[in-house]
């Protein structure tokens, strides 16, 4: 089993993650785990705090000389910003003399459509700012780290993943799933929105722009794209084993999701079903290592059927809800004297889809990891590499060839 923790706060001296589960002389590459985190402060829209952080990673256990050990790993991201925050969010209970920045007041104007209000219910905090910390995106940078080390893993099983941003606001792309997992790949790495249609991705800019002139902000949607996913991970046969139900679970969790959608999603509500599932017929050009020689001409399922990988590349959206931060705030109440009052402002973005599809990346990472793992076994990434190449000769060899 791969698992993980999180741990710090938005303003905090630095996040923290443990990992535990990954197998013994796994290849670290640390330049390509930073290389993630970048892109995930990128993107159009996005605010002066990612001008401030400049994330990178410190494996402080479980890696020894650029190995895996198959001990817990435990990686340390420093908030370069905890410069500033010091006198707010010091973790002593007196002010340290030597503490910087400034000493900022209770948040008790809860902002509709965050963590603030609930937290401040389910914990009894006074100050709400103890609930925005925590609950803040910020925590996702950890989950990249982790998803960086899960992708790295899914590549020794021939696993790639992708991202791309199929709409924002109104703007969209007409059939994403017409959208290849090779388009998505060759998106420019400095491309402002990681749209793959370049004039859908100017209409998406433009919702950007008026959202920020109103003092506003925008939500949309992104696709992951994992491809060269092995066949049968998952399972039909228990509903907290189902793939589908763990990726959805997984995507939901980042922060401001609100829907996900496997293959088609919702539009399978739309159309009969001569129209939605996706025919199997004979492959006569599969190459003679493939293990399922079988053409599928759609892939409106999204790779998973029953809960199973059948081979098809995995494609799963998210729907992002506009950020909650609005610099022109709506109604809300000061809990201290109960009357109407703008919610708080917090430094925040316009628009993170780009960014969020990043995290989708990781957690979309993170779960086939885990399926894989549990599918092939192994303490070592050398038996889970045999396990997996022995599983393909055994389904190759079930299949009647041309």
């Amino acid at each position: 089993m791969l698992r993980f923790l999180t741990a710090g706060e938005s303003h905090g001296k630095a996040l923290v993650t443990i990992i535990e589960g990954v197998p013994a002389g796994l290849a670290i590459d640390m330049e390509a785990l930073t290389s993630d985190l970048r892109r995930r402060q990128a993107g159009y829209g996005r605010g002066r705090r990612m001008l401030i952080e400049s994330d990178r990673a410190e494996p402080l256990s479980g890696v020894r000389h650029g190995l895996t050990t198959g001990g817990p790993i435990c990686l340390l991201i420093p908030n370069k910003d905890w410069e500033n925050w010091q006198r707010t969010m010091h973790a002593q209970p007196e002010m340290p003399a030597e503490a910087a920045g400034v000493d900022r007041p209770p948040v008790t104007r809860p902002r509709p459509g965050h963590a603030d209000l609930a937290g401040f219910v389910k914990y009894g905090h006074e100050d709400m700012r103890n609930v925005l910390e925590r609950a803040s995106a910020r925590e996702t940078a950890a989950r990249v780290a982790v998803g960086a080390i899960a992708r790295q893993l899914l590549r020794h099983v021939g696993t790639e993943i992708v991202s791309h941003v199929v709409r924002i606001g109104s703007a969209a792309l007409a059939d994403p799933l017409a959208v290849t997992f090779d388009q998505v790949r060759t998106i420019a790495d400095d491309a402002p929105l990681h749209c793959a249609d370049a004039v859908v991705e100017q209409q998406m800019i433009a919702e950007i722009d008026r959202a920020r002139e109103a003092g506003d902000t925008m939500g949309g949607a992104f696709e992951v794209i994992a491809h060269g996913v092995p066949p049968g991970l998952g399972s039909y046969v228990h509903w907290d084993r189902k793939l589908d139900g763990r990726l959805a679970q997984a995507l939901m969790s980042i922060q401001a999701i609100k829907g996900v959608g496997i293959g088609r999603g919702p539009a399978v509500a739309d159309v009969p079903g001569s129209r939605v599932h996706d025919e199997i017929l004979p492959d006569p050009d599969a190459d003679p290592d493939t293990p399922i020689p079988l053409l599928r001409p759609t892939n409106n399922a999204g790779g998973l059927e029953g809960g199973v990988t059948n081979g098809q590349d995995l494609r799963v959206t998210a729907y992002m809800k506009p950020i909650s931060t609005l610099m022109k705030p709506l109604r809300s109440v000061d809990l201290t004297t109960m009357t109407v009052s703008p919610a708080a402002i917090e430094r925040s973005d316009v628009c993170a889809v780009p960014a969020a599809a990043v995290v989708g990346e990781a957690m979309v990472a993170i779960v086939l990891a885990d399926a894989v793992l549990e599918k092939f076994g192994g303490d070592s990434i050398e038996e889970l590499v045999a396990n997996w190449q022995a599983f393909r000769t055994r389904t190759a060899a079930r299949f009647v060839r041309p």
